[in-house]
């Protein structure tokens, strides 16, 4: 550090000041600083470091281990909160909690190993969000409760993109829409987006003169399948579908291509809340809703290192609509009478 400090014509004590954040340093002197520690090859030492300032510079981000795993679309949230992170000198882990473990977060935050919390996948009532307001830990979330008063929040607009995706689907004509949610768990459990796009679809629909059609499914291509398959035979003039849920999205296709139907000549498919890299990977490519994954995760890191390190924090909730982009999987609403000569699905193979 005397090296660091002779190199960038500073005092010791700011060098430290600099690394620690006990004391403000301005950008030019911290720019100053982190080019002489480049030059001369220095990394601090991140235990030490902490011992001394009694902060850890580790950020934990709380993600759930859903029963449906961690796809593209979440990887990218996580990537976006790293590299915001990283520019800001502070590491990121990822603590993949269950809804209800709450002792193991315990532990984590009263050992001191991390300096705040990021929040994702947020039910409306969350044991998480709980904790972290009794122990008086900073957090933000990438999600919110039901009520959110004084909170740090970034997430998506789930009723604007829900409107999105209905008005698309109803300019092309389609009258008979249906919506494929998560698994009906999911949904009692009060996880914040199935809640929140199921209601939006069936205000939506309704106020377009609609009959909400609905349905829940769970997170495999087979579940998609078989709900596909009993959704039809229950409302054989469905000719569009909007999906939150794009593990079941691809069963979907699979069965209306095994009725001998055609996307998206018989039938249009929209996926909400679905980044380009997995709706880019069908055939054909997804219409899709797709969110600003990586500007939320960097959004709800930089609302927590504010927390930590400003005096006079002010209060961040913001809401961002996904962006409509449109592929190969809609077009204008077909006959249904058209598809009745295809007949149905030829029996699945096992899933053992």
């Amino acid at each position: 550090m005397l090296e660091v400090a002779k190199r960038a014509n500073v005092a010791l004590s700011t060098v430290s000041y600099a690394l620690n954040g006990t004391r403000p340093v301005s950008e030019e002197t911290r720019q100053r600083i982190w080019q002489a520690m480049s030059e001369l090859g220095y990394q601090p030492h991140a235990l030490a470091r902490g011992l001394a300032s009694r902060r850890s510079h580790i950020i934990a981000l709380l993600f759930p281990a859903l029963p449906r795993g961690f796809g593209a679309t979440e990887l990218e949230f996580v990537t976006g909160a790293a590299e915001a992170a990283q520019n800001r000198g502070y590491h990121l882990v990822l603590w993949p909690t269950e809804m209800h473990g709450v002792t193991e977060l315990q532990q984590l935050i009263r050992q001191s190993l991390v300096d705040g919390v990021l929040v994702m996948e947020v039910r409306l009532s969350d044991e998480r969000i709980d904790l972290l307001q009794q122990i008086g830990v900073p957090f933000s979330m990438i999600g919110r409760p039901s009520i959110a008063t004084d909170m740090d929040f970034v997430d998506i607009d789930f009723e604007q993109t829900t409107r999105d995706a209905v008005a698309y689907l109803v300019g092309l004509g389609h009258r008979q829409i249906a919506f494929l949610n998560h698994a009906e768990e999911a949904y009692n459990a009060g996880y914040g987006p199935s809640v929140r796009t199921a209601a939006s679809f069936e205000q939506v629909i309704t106020a377009a003169g609609l009959t909400p059609i609905s349905r829940f499914c769970g997170d495999t291509a087979l579940a998609g399948q078989e709900v596909f398959e009993e959704l039809i035979q229950a409302h054989p003039d469905v000719t569009a579908l909007a999906t939150m849920n794009e593990r079941a999205t691809v069963g979907v296709m699979q069965a209306a291509a095994a009725r001998g139907w055609t996307i998206p000549d018989d039938l249009s498919v929209v996926s909400l809340v679905s980044s380009p890299r997995v709706a880019e990977m069908t055939l054909p490519p997804l219409t899709a809703l797709t969110p600003p994954s990586a500007d939320l995760g960097r959004l709800g890191v930089e609302m927590l290192i504010a927390q930590l390190e400003e005096v006079d924090h002010q209060l961040v909730q913001q809401l961002r609509p996904c962006r409509l982009v449109v592929r190969g999987s809609t077009g204008p609403a077909p006959d249904p009478a058209s598809r009745a000569h295809q007949g149905s699905a030829p029996p699945r193979a096992s899933s053992d």
